[in-house]
């Protein structure tokens, strides 16, 4: 399967970006590199994306973002609280302003009780502003399911820059 990104949706947020001089970085799981795939095809990637970190296993979350050891066990590191702690640890180790995070199923499993969903988190200055469950059809197959969390995520912050580039114009203007 050949995985394309929206260029329209990849443009934009490379733009207000670049517009508001913000970087952004990632930690992914479940999307296993494809979001840091995404972001090194954005027009200027250098200016704006700091970098990442794929974190598959419990371990690693745990060593590498610092995850709270206990909740990963307990959840198989699939949780909000788990997504938000990796986007606030890699927006902290990148020193961005922006950092999406994803962990989640893109294959039916056990653990996920057969189905497939994720969780994508949106940190902006060391604050969590979304963090959204992703349920797909257990039919999906897991490229497609990665492909379609990557864009998920790339369209909620895309939504949130363009929220914030207007509430800083409006801001300016009183």
């Amino acid at each position: 399967m050949k995985i394309e990104f929206p260029e329209l949706l990849l443009r934009e947020v490379a733009q207000n970006l670049k517009d508001a001089k913000d970087r952004i970085a990632v930690a992914e799981s479940v999307t296993a590199g494809l979001l840091q795939l995404a972001c090194s095809q954005m027009e200027g990637a250098m200016e704006v994306f700091a970098g990442g970190v794929t974190t598959y296993t419990i371990n690693a979350k745990i060593k590498i973002l610092k995850v709270d050891a206990k909740e990963a066990e307990r959840c198989d590191c699939v949780s909000p609280k788990i997504t938000e702690e990796m986007a606030l640890a890699v927006s902290n180790l990148f020193g961005t302003t922006w950092a999406i995070a994803t962990t989640g199923y893109a294959t039916a499993v056990p653990e996920s009780a057969g189905k497939l969903f994720a969780y994508i988190s949106i940190a902006e200055k060391d604050k969590i502003i979304s963090t959204e469950k992703i349920e797909l059809q257990s039919s999906v197959k897991m490229e497609e399911a990665q492909a379609i969390y990557t864009i998920k995520a790339f369209e909620t912050l895309n939504r949130l820059l363009r929220l914030n580039r207007v509430s800083k114009k409006s801001s300016q203007s009183v």
